[in-house]
């Protein structure tokens, strides 16, 4: 029997543990925490991510590794990659952990993004400010995600003046500057886009490349808030998504799922992030598909056949941060799923999603507003219900 070895013990771990249970697979989580979720549902093996005699236990005792978040070291995916097969390959990892390195990556392929720049000091941050302007957001290039590690310059209506620049490069620089030599900085100027887009998509061991349709995403404070699929786009837009998620998957020589993160602006998509690991907006996929995008990342690093990414009508997924809302309204619903994460309530985290899935439209969208009337979550519900009724 196959054993799968995930660096990263959260929900996406589960979620990939649970998917694989039908194929016969066993699982072994490594994570620094003792109480990772992913050890509710397959043995949790506890350690540090950089000790070597943890990772040699974890390798002698697994077929394939895989990871279920990108701050996973690199190093430490290139020293298990020397012992045992490790999907996707720590190069695309290393890529993905530094923005600047994917922004100039996407440039190389020809996919369009933001202006940006490189800051090592202050003095770059006053170059790059004076040639991007305002607003813009400084991010750290390693470690950020979920809207941790950004500082948006963004001074008041009306008050863009030298001066009032200087103030916000300077309240930016005392946020990040301190972490400029420890994880780099990078300037990006802020996309005031039309829609936030994202394809997930994956690519097999041997070379096959496919993707699920493409979706839409909310986000409150930097967090996802709700997904949609299928994305209701031209048809030409999301073409050149697929095309451009497909040169990106084969730059790398990706092995797995991954979402490429798009703004899209007067019509034009803008790459904003590449996420080499299964995805919060693809977790409508596990009801909404054909095959969820959790199994099929197991096929790929196993090498199997990819199941189909066929939507089934329509679905739209609710993230749940902080605690977990009443299940009935959702449950009560003939295409509502649930899925709670065994993570205790906690500002800020992921505790769990919901998704409605119907046939039509005009269903999802009756649905999605009785669950929010139910719970009271009439904002969350809000876009995804203009979207299919627009």
């Amino acid at each position: 029997m196959t054993t799968v070895g995930i660096l990263g013990g959260g929900q996406l771990a589960r979620m990939l543990a649970l998917a694989g249970a039908p194929l016969g697979l066993r699982f072994l989580v490594m994570d620094t925490s003792a109480e990772a979720c992913a050890g509710q549902f397959a043995p949790l093996l506890v350690g540090d991510y950089r000790d070597e005699a943890a990772l040699a236990d974890f390798a002698a005792r697994v077929d394939v590794v895989t990871f279920d978040f990108e701050n996973v070291p690199a190093e430490s995916a290139r020293w298990l990659s020397a012992r045992v097969p490790v999907f996707p390959n720590p190069g695309a990892l290393g890529v993905a952990q530094d923005r600047l390195a994917e922004k100039m990556l996407f440039r190389e392929l020809a996919i369009p993004v933001p202006p940006f720049a490189d800051i090592a000091s202050r003095e770059d941050l006053d170059a790059a400010l004076a040639r991007i302007g305002t607003p813009c957001i400084l991010k750290t290039r390693r470690l950020g995600y979920d809207g941790k590690g950004q500082f948006r310059l963004k001074p008041a209506p009306g008050a863009g003046t030298p001066a009032a620049v200087q103030r916000v490069a300077d309240q930016a620089w005392a946020a990040l500057g301190p972490q400029a030599e420890r994880v780099g900085l990078i300037l990006e100027a802020f996309v005031p886009f039309d829609r936030e887009l994202s394809v997930v998509a994956m690519r097999g061991r041997d070379g096959s490349f496919d993707t699920w349709p493409l979706t839409e995403n909310w986000h409150v404070d930097g967090v996802l808030s709700a997904s949609l699929a299928p994305a209701r786009v031209d048809p030409a837009l999301a073409e050149t998504a697929y095309g451009h998620a497909r040169r990106l998957a084969e730059a790398l020589d990706y092995v797995g799922v991954f979402a490429l993160e798009l703004f899209c602006h007067g019509g034009e998509l803008l790459a904003n992030e590449l996420a080499p690991r299964v995805h919060n907006s693809g977790h409508w996929t596990i009801e909404g598909a054909e095959t969820s995008q959790f199994e099929n990342h197991l096929r790929a690093v196993l090498g199997l056949a990819a199941g189909a990414t066929t939507v089934r009508g329509h679905a739209c997924m609710l993230n749940w941060i902080g605690e977990l809302p009443d299940p009935a309204p959702v449950l009560a619903e003939a295409g509502g799923h649930w899925h709670d994460y065994g993570k205790s309530p906690r500002a800020g985290r992921k505790v769990g999603h919901a998704t409605l899935r119907a046939d039509t439209p005009e269903a999802l969208a009756a649905a999605l507003q009785r669950g929010g009337d139910a719970l009271g979550r009439q904002s969350q519900v809000a876009p995804a219900i203009a979207a299919l009724r627009g």
